[in-house]
C-alpha cells in the first residue's frame, strides 16, 4: 500500500474512533506524523491528497481542519480511494482512451502542422517540478486534447474529451501518490511530440498507447495493494 494511502486510512481510523470529528482542527503536522508513525513529508502528501478530495480544509496561517460534512458523508468521501481502485469501469474507460487516443495520434501525425507542434512544445515548457498535481493534470488534458483535435475528426474529439474528463480524478490521485509523476509525464509528452513532428504515425501511436497504459498499470497495482 502506498504511504499516502496508508496515512489516509489511519486518519479515517481516527475519525471512526472519535478522535477527530467534522470541523475539528488536526494536530500540528509533526505531532500527527509521530502519532501515525509516518514521516512529515508523507504526512504532508496525505494532507494534500485529502484536501483535493475535500475531506480536509487547509487554512493558510490557521491550520488544517476536517471539513464540516456529516460523518457518514465524510467517510464515504474518504473511502473513494478504495472505490476508485476497485471500480472496473475506471479501467475500462482508460482502455477505451488507450485505443482511441493512440489511433488519433496516428491520424494526427499525418495532418499536424508546425504551429500545432510548436504549441504542444510550449505547453510542455510551461510545466516544471514546481507545478501542482492539479496543474499537471490540467496540462495533460489540454495536451491530449490538442493532439486529438489535430486528427481532424470532430466526433472523435468530442468522444475523447468526455472520456478524458471522467478520468481526471484518477490522474490527480496518481500524481499525488506516485513519485516523479511530473518528469515522467513530461518526458513521455516530449517523445510523443517529436514523433508527431517527424510525421511518424506508428511511433506516435505506440508512444500514446504506452503513455496511457502506464495509468492503467498503476490502477491495477493500487487495487492489488489495497
Amino acid at each position: 500500500m502506498a504511504v499516502t494511502d496508508e496515512a489516509i486510512l489511519k486518519i479515517k481510523e481516527m475519525i471512526l474512533r472519535g478522535e477527530l470529528s467534522p470541523g475539528d482542527r488536526l494536530p500540528p503536522e509533526m505531532e500527527l506524523a509521530e502519532r501515525l508513525g509516518l514521516s512529515r513529508s508523507s504526512m504532508r502528501e496525505a494532507v494534500k491528497a485529502l484536501e483535493v478530495i475535500r475531506v480536509l480544509d487547509v487554512r493558510r496561517g490557521d491550520g488544517t481542519y476536517v471539513t464540516s460534512l456529516e460523518p457518514r458523508l465524510l467517510l464515504e468521501a474518504m473511502s473513494f480511494v478504495v472505490d476508485l481502485h476497485d471500480d472496473s469501469s475506471i479501467l475500462e474507460l482508460f482502455a477505451v482512451r488507450r485505443i482511441l487516443e493512440s489511433a488519433a495520434a496516428a491520424m494526427a501525425a499525418t495532418l499536424i502542422d508546425e504551429a500545432t507542434v510548436a504549441g504542444l512544445r510550449t505547453q510542455i515548457a510551461s510545466v516544471d517540478a514546481s507545478t501542482s498535481v492539479e496543474g499537471l493534470v490540467a496540462h495533460d488534458i489540454e495536451f491530449h486534447g490538442a493532439i486529438v483535435e489535430a486528427a481532424g475528426n470532430s466526433y472523435l474529439s468530442t468522444l475523447i474529451e468526455s472520456l478524458s474528463s471522467r478520468t481526471a480524478r484518477a490522474r490527480i490521485w496518481r500524481g499525488l501518490t506516485q513519485e516523479n509523476s511530473v518528469p515522467r509525464t513530461l518526458d513521455e509528452h516530449r517523445a510523443i511530440v517529436e514523433a508527431l513532428a517527424l510525421g511518424d504515425s506508428k511511433l506516435a501511436e505506440s508512444l500514446v498507447l504506452v503513455h496511457i497504459s502506464g495509468v492503467e498499470q498503476w490502477l491495477r497495482s493500487a487495487a492489488t495493494d489495497t
